[in-house]
């Protein structure tokens, strides 16, 4: 029943991430229902998402490619950001990880609800901004290398801050911005994977399990998702969401 339980939930997390996003929101409180460990569950659950972003990126390979120059350092930038994350969360304890989940889940979900406002309120920033263009350079490789720290340190939300990235670095093209977001989630999980690999905090098994259900999911939704109204199925991660924050929050805190 366990390895029905965690294929069914990266089956799930495979649709919501091609679909709508927030895939973590389910194959996350799956490994840790089944007796994960927290650090090592959200490893593994790092480990298993990987698979969906780079073959995601690579469906996007012609739209990354179209402004090569950036590409290296977005690259780069992501690599440094993931490790950083990932160093992170194995020098936290198991106890201190544990009460951060709720907060954790609490962020990614207001990211979740609220991305297009975040995204739109970036977009106006970027508009009225007249910033020297070196200190936009820094401040903007800044704000990468902190987002791609949070993903390495908890996966759960990091597409929403990709994207706002993304628009205050001026893109505009969506299909780009999509490539761009998927390249830097591969390229955080990767190194993040690294990292955790050489500490030995990945529960292959478990994790193995999880990222075939989430390549099947993916499958099925890239053959179904336009049957399927988005709002939806955006309405039901938002309840999910809702709902794990609500439950965690209940189990670390007041239980």
């Amino acid at each position: 029943m366990e390895w029905i339980l965690l294929f069914v939930a990266g089956v799930l997390g495979g649709i919501l991430n091609s679909v709508a996003g927030g895939g973590s929101f389910i194959t996350f409180p799956s490994l840790l229902f089944v007796g994960v460990p927290p650090v090592v569950a959200n490893a593994t659950n790092t480990f298993a998402a990987c698979a969906g972003y780079v073959s995601g990126a690579y469906g996007f390979r012609q739209d990354i490619g179209k402004h090569p120059q950036t590409i290296l350092f977005t690259v780069i930038l992501s690599l440094i950001g993931g490790a950083l994350g990932a160093y992170l969360l194995l020098s936290v304890s198991e106890s201190l990880f544990l009460e951060a989940i709720p907060w954790l889940l609490l962020f990614a979900t207001v990211l979740f609800l609220f991305g297009n406002k975040i995204s739109e309120w970036s977009g106006k920033l970027v508009r009225k901004g007249s910033v020297n263009p070196v200190w936009s350079t820094i401040a903007l490789s800044v704000f990468l290398v902190l987002v791609s720290a949070y993903g390495g340190f908890f996966n759960a939300g990091l597409g929403v801050i990709v994207l706002s990235y993304l628009v205050l670095a001026g893109y505009k093209d969506i299909n780009q911005m999509n490539g761009l977001k998927l390249l830097v989630s591969s390229c955080v999980s990767l190194t993040a994977i690294l990292v955790f690999v050489l500490d030995g905090s990945i529960d292959w098994p478990r994790g193995i399990v999880v990222m075939l259900g989430t390549l099947s999911g993916g499958y099925v939704a890239a053959r179904v998702s336009r049957n399927v109204p988005q709002q939806y199925v955006k309405g039901f991660v938002a309840v999910s969401s809702v709902l794990m924050t609500t439950y965690f929050f209940y189990d670390v805190y007041w239980a």
